[in-house]
């Protein structure tokens, strides 16, 4: 055991690979005091989203969920057939029963080495506006990912309902997002959590640019900056590394599926984002 705790993060479990459910059955805090930030994509089922939260949250101190697309698919082969905003608040209440901490709970303070901070779990979803230059619409960048068959099965499984686009949806979680980072307590330094960078330029190492579409939106470039982050955490490109924009460091935290993570060696561990004195 480590002598003192620490704020770490994962994020694209993947639980419904039997390899990454082992995964997550071998994960321990390295201090009882440890808390946990999963940034998204646990699984594509809401049981096994449960099983897999829960399970960490009886062993870490706390856990801190953001939602990524993974979680708000409805598949022909889940029980639970919610759509849209159904199926997100459904999430949210299984997941406050096993004391998960989710993006509508108020924002917890760690308590970090340099200060209090604010640990905010977000969901802002996308839309659409991460286009590769010479595209300029919604429509031509959906048209450009058919032709070159780099397509997100959100496109098929992702509802937004009762909105009328995914867009929708994301316009509607940026207004309520940003409202609660503006009112938060003391208006202290943030540590931000989203399944999506909640910037452009981790898209651009991505091997077919065209996803991007997929992958965040830039009405939230500033927010790094705008709400004083002390980290952001993401995850989805499954391309795990640390990056620093603006001063920032930006942490991608994935474990991806087995095929990608097994070829670098062994098994993904959370990694530090933060620790404190106490």
């Amino acid at each position: 055991m480590f002598d003192l705790p620490s704020l770490l993060a994962i994020s694209d479990l993947h639980v419904g690979f039997a390899r990454n459910r082992e995964l997550v059955q071998e994960l321990r805090p390295r201090h009882e005091g440890d808390w946990l930030l999963v940034a998204g994509d646990v699984a594509d089922h809401a049981e096994q989203i449960v099983w897999a939260l829960g399970l960490l949250a009886s062993r870490f101190a706390k856990v801190i969920w953001a939602p990524g697309n993974h979680e708000l698919w409805t598949r022909a082969d889940d029980p639970v057939q919610l759509r849209g905003v159904a199926r997100y608040e459904h999430l949210v209440g299984l997941l406050r029963e096993v004391g998960v901490v989710t993006p509508e709970d108020p924002y917890p303070v760690w308590p970090g080495a340099d200060g209090e901070v604010a640990v905010a779990a977000l969901f802002v979803g996308y839309d659409y506006s991460f286009r590769v230059p010479q595209v300029h619409t919604k429509e031509e960048a959906l048209e450009l990912a058919y032709e070159r068959g780099t397509v997100c099965t959100d496109e098929v499984l992702l509802h937004p309902d009762p909105y009328p686009s995914r867009e929708a949806w994301c316009d509607a979680r940026l207004a309520y997002t940003q409202a609660r980072l503006e009112a938060r307590s003391g208006c202290l330094p943030t540590i931000l959590v989203n399944h999506y960078p909640l910037v452009r330029e981790p898209t651009l190492v991505l091997r077919h640019p065209e996803f991007a579409i997929w992958c965040g939106t830039e009405r939230t470039a500033d927010w790094h900056l705008r709400f004083n982050a002390a980290a952001v955490v993401y995850g989805h490109l499954h391309i795990p590394r640390s990056t620093v924009y603006d001063g920032v460091p930006f942490e991608e935290v994935s474990v991806g599926y087995p095929r990608e993570w097994q070829p670098r060696g062994p098994a993904p561990q959370p990694r530090v984002i933060a620790t404190t004195t106490r």
